[in-house]
């Protein structure tokens, strides 16, 4: 018996790693278009179901479609009740694969196997090499099915074990946990749907048995994403308590109305044919479940907005987008290292803009502002850099190698900008508690100065979060301008010197103001060119 679990341990562990392949090169295959479809999406909640199965089918992981989600949500491109419509999309897009696993195709694993090896050696271009990846995946998931069948086959021998499973179909809510605890422990809710395939198809579980174990299964799927949302801010957790409660309330309806739903399915699906019958459980809770809920999803938003308000969380030193769970998945880690990226960025323009308001009235509060939250920046300079690093060890190329690499420079040069804010405002504060007087002509070319800086790194990151050259080329062109008039106040000090109006030590610090900002507009237009493609 004892050969018998690791054979069925191994059979898991194939399933698992074609799984792994299969949604590997699908997802390199889509690269990082996945982000721009979820980008696309409207108010409309039927096109966020739609979006989200389509995403979901592509990642194979309901998981990483939430992460994204809730990134969007936090970046202020996505609401929660357009995530939440992802997310019920997810749910059904992830069935997909119990419906691939269904035709019963383990008869032909060896070819799949061989047309993917095949492939992924012979082609010449990386597009081949994905649907290679994806054939192998598919075979070595085939042939992890038909070692778990045969490794299944000798417990219905197992009196102890027939009793145990016997008892899912007289106890719900024993085969619902039993159901939670196998998905949380193998990762992934299309393992646990195969295994009862398995053991249905060995006889070792009624359909009635099955049902509740897959309605756990998908309470089981969404605790990963609960685990990542708990060290991220409210939006984040409020869009994995929707996914929690969304599959807990629904598992709740179905358990109650079991003996119409198993109608249902028997009436759908094939006679005889148990393994399809469960594939079509779970699609049909799926499916079923999202459509008793998006008539409602406006009053269900509201009550997770209730249950867990936001209540305008202080700016955290800690990451709040990246997930290490998704660097297996790299064109998901690339638009979490960029949403981080513009997360650092924001907090860099937000204390220019306060260094700048020092400098033009000072106030001590503004000064301690900017010095508080400059160390915010080089803490996620840190992190992303070390995220960004662990993902350049995965194998990318094409539009995702371009965006690591421009992550990479803008995180410097937004690291530096953050420095030259943090200069700024101690000189602020330099002015006033030692006395420099400025002249009224310096303190005015100060106050331009700044504004032109702000207006170039406010266009330069907006243009880099848009990918728009257009806008790109505009913050280039004031990014000139700021050089152009730092070199015209450079000319004005020098006379003002001469004519006496302007004391030597005050010119000091005045051309300090000048050469920080025009060294952080270089920086904003470093990070323009990049979306230029001029690195």
């Amino acid at each position: 018996m004892i050969l018998y679990l690791f054979a069925f341990l191994g059979g898991v562990g194939l399933f698992l790693y074609g799984m792994e392949l299969l949604g590997g090169g699908l997802q390199q295959a889509a690269g990082a278009r996945l982000q721009k479809v979820l980008q696309s999406l409207t108010g409309v909640p039927v096109m966020g179901v739609i979006l989200g199965a389509l995403v979901t089918a592509t990642l194979q992981s309901s998981t990483a479609t939430t992460v994204m989600s809730v990134g969007l949500v936090n970046a202020g491109v996505m609401t929660l009740k357009q995530a939440f419509s992802v997310v019920m999309g997810a749910n059904i897009g992830t069935t997909l694969t119990a419906q691939l696993i269904a035709f019963n195709l383990t008869d032909y694993f060896t070819v799949m196997i061989f047309i993917g090896v095949m492939i992924r050696v012979f082609a010449k271009h990386k597009n081949g090499q994905f649907i290679g990846q994806i054939m192998l995946g598919f075979g070595l998931l085939m042939l992890g099915m038909k070692v778990l069948s045969d490794a299944a086959a000798p417990m219905r021998s197992s009196p102890m074990f027939v009793e145990f499973i016997s008892r899912f179909a007289d106890n719900p809510v024993l085969a619902v946990f039993v159901g939670i605890i196998l998905t949380i422990l193998i990762q992934s809710s299309a393992a646990t749907v195969g295994i009862l395939m398995v053991m249905a198809s060995q006889g070792l579980l009624p359909l009635e048995g099955a049902i509740p174990v897959i309605l756990g299964d998908n309470i089981g799927t969404c605790l990963t994403a609960i685990v990542a949302a708990s060290r991220s801010n409210a939006s984040a957790k409020q869009v994995a308590l929707s996914h929690v409660l969304f599959n807990s309330f629904g598992c709740v309806i179905f358990i109650l109305f079991m003996p119409l739903f198993l109608k249902i399915i028997l009436a759908i699906s094939p006679a005889g044919d148990i393994a399809r019958q469960i594939a079509n459980s779970h699609s049909a809770f799926n499916v079923l479940n999202t459509l008793i809920f998006l008539p409602l999803i406006t009053p269900f938003t509201h009550l997770i907005e209730k249950i867990m308000p936001d209540k305008g969380e202080k700016i955290s030193f800690k990451p709040q987008y990246l997930n290490d769970a998704m660097l297996e998945t790299p064109s998901i880690a690339i638009v979490l290292a960029e949403q981080e990226v513009l997360r650092m960025g924001e907090v860099a323009r937000k204390n220019l803009h306060v260094a700048m308001e020092s400098l033009a009235e000072y106030d001590a509060d503004k000064v301690k502002y900017v010095l508080e939250h400059e160390p915010i920046v080089d803490k996620l300079n840190e992190e992303i850099t070390r995220y960004l690093t662990h993902i350049s060890e995965k194998a990318i190329g094409g539009s995702l190698a371009a965006k690591h690499m421009a992550l990479m420079h803008a995180c410097i040069d937004i690291e530096r900008i953050g420095d030259h804010a943090q200069t700024l405002v101690k000189r602020s504060r330099k002015i006033f508690e030692e006395d420099i007087a400025l002249s009224p002509e310096a303190r005015q070319e100060v106050v331009q100065l700044g504004q032109l800086t702000e207006k170039a790194l406010a266009v330069s990151l907006q243009s880099f979060a848009d990918n728009d050259m257009k806008m790109a080329e505009q913050a280039w062109s004031v990014c000139r301008q700021v050089k152009a008039a730092q070199k015209e106040m450079r000319k004005n000090h020098i006379r003002r010197l001469n004519e006496g109006s302007c004391h030597p030590d005050s010119g000091l610090v005045f051309l300090e103001l000048l050469i920080n900002m025009k060294r952080t507009s270089d920086h904003a237009k470093n990070i323009c060119q990049m979306v230029l493609g001029i690195f």
